[in-house]
């Protein structure tokens, strides 16, 4: 009998045995036991038998029988003397994993020992229940685990599934602080579509976050690499120095990542007001006041005349200046529609025209249109000053859902200033409320055409309703002409 420790090593042709007393065994099994499931159609002439469930079930059932075993494994929990033994067979350890079968080329090999982490031990009998049924039951906190062990023993359907249901389930991973997790397990195995999916669920419900216990285990990279982006959904841009601040005295980062961090505040966003009250009682600002000073001086120059001025002096065309995803009053209004498949709806609510405190007073009157079934421009007549138009719906299948968000204003008083229009969408998982979609556009289009393109708002179980309601929150961004250039 030959035992084998694991080793990897470039695999070579495949010589796998055939265990064909042992599979036909089985077979014959399953059929005796399911030979009653025969499907006949109507003229009798052809009939489906499936006996895969039974199959299925005896192949589960070799885990517990050892009497038909001829590999036996046994797996090594690290840095300790506890081990696993488990019966196995060589057909169905190769039949998925390459790793296995380089493994077991040698056939006087009986034995195999395995050395796994104590996180990967603990659950390698579900790996094998997996290799035996094509079935496994996930809990979040065995996520990276299995995921672990699939990747060293190069079972790829299993790896693809996992990183799906990773990909899938992040709002339910959220409240248990496994998402910074995941994403910190994404970049060690170089998987980019779950660093962008764990990245975009944090930005986009940043407010959750910050008041998360997650918060305090965002690693210095991650940090960085959400305060760059635009699309961050909070209350205010004061939500998130506060939020940085407690971050910084927490995990006490090295001067160069918290100069960093400081420098992607966009203080221009924060009322004069806070910036003086920021410089003279936040010891995070005065011991870092010397890599700051420039921003914070910026920030009071833009507060201390319009923008259409200040960009005649100064490139507005940089992230202080552009605002983000601001949950406040100022910039934009939630909009809860009940039963949305029923009828047309309309909003009306106000905003700041720009983020300069010298506009504060200055507000704009914004009329938004949603409609179930919104018909194509070419379809319908337009007789409103806003451009909403008649609707000419004439079955319940023809058009989709549409919004239309224009100001109820003359636009002469907006002269150089256009505005970006966000939606988000929030969805309900597991309980859990949070934002999922989002759709962006501009003054000049007056309806996003991609728009709950795939929402079926007929089925009260649609993911895109909460309570047979839609969620909905309008932002309005100001941006300036020198920008729109840039960004056409």
């Amino acid at each position: 009998m030959g035992t084998v420790e694991t080793m990897f090593f470039r695999r070579r042709p495949s010589k796998m045995r055939c265990l064909l007393p042992f599979a036909t065994f089985i077979l014959l099994s399953a059929i005796a036991e399911g030979a009653h499931n025969i499907d006949l159609n109507d003229d009798n002439a052809i009939a489906t038998i499936n006996h895969s469930s039974v199959l299925i079930d005896h192949l589960q059932g070799l885990l517990h029988n050892s009497n038909s075993s001829d590999i036996m494994l046994k797996v090594y929990t690290a840095n300790s003397d506890e081990v696993k033994v488990f019966h196995t067979h060589h057909l169905l350890l190769v039949l998925q994993s390459d790793v296995f079968e380089d493994l077991l080329l040698n056939q006087s090999i009986t034995t195999l020992v395995l050395r796994e982490t104590a996180e990967c031990a603990v659950i390698f009998e579900k790996l094998l229940r997996y290799l035996y049924s094509g079935e496994i039951t996930i809990l979040l906190n065995q996520v990276v685990s299995l995921h672990k062990l699939a990747s060293k023993y190069h079972i790829a359907a299993l790896q693809h599934g996992i990183i799906e249901y990773m990909t899938q389930h992040l709002a339910t991973a959220f409240p248990q602080g496994h998402v910074v997790r995941w994403y910190q397990y994404s970049v060690r195995i170089g998987n980019e579509e779950l660093q962008e999916r764990c990245k975009r669920f944090l930005a986009w419900n940043m407010s959750s976050v910050i008041h998360s216990p997650e918060w305090q285990t965002v690693s210095d990279d991650l940090m960085i690499a959400l305060l760059q982006r635009s699309d961050l959904v909070v209350e205010n841009e004061l939500e998130i120095y506060y939020a940085i601040e407690e971050w910084i005295k927490k995990n006490q980062p090295d001067v160069t990542v918290t100069d960093t961090v400081l420098k992607s505040i966009r203080y221009a966003m924060i009322s004069p007001q806070h910036l003086f009250h920021m410089q003279k009682q936040s010891p995070i600002i005065i011991e870092h006041y010397s890599s700051i000073h420039d921003l914070l001086f910026l920030a009071f120059q833009f507060h201390s005349t319009t923008p259409l001025v200040f960009a005649k002096y100064f490139d507005v065309n940089c992230s202080l200046f552009i605002p983000r995803n601001y949950l406040s009053s100022s910039w934009g209004s939630p909009w809860v529609i009940n039963n949305p498949a029923r009828d047309d709806r309309s909003n009306s609510f106000q905003t700041q025209l720009t983020a300069s405190n010298s506009d504060s007073s200055k507000r704009v009157t914004w009329n938004a249109l949603f409609s179930p079934r919104w018909q194509p421009v070419n379809s319908r007549h337009s007789h409103s000053s806003y451009g909403y138009g008649t609707l000419q719906t004439r079955s319940p299948q023809e058009g989709r859902p549409r919004i239309i968000i224009n100001p109820a204003t003359n636009s002469v008083g907006f002269a150089g200033v256009s505005f970006q229009k966000t939606i988000l969408v929030k969805v309900k998982q597991d309980g859990r409320s949070f934002v999922k979609h989002m759709y962006n556009f501009h003054q000049s289009t007056q309806e996003t055409g991609d728009f709950l393109f795939q929402a079926d708002l007929q089925k009260r179980s649609s993911e895109y309703l909460i309570d047979n309601s839609l969620h909905l929150h309008i932002i309005i961004k100001p941006i300036y002409q020198p920008l729109i250039k840039v960004i056409n």
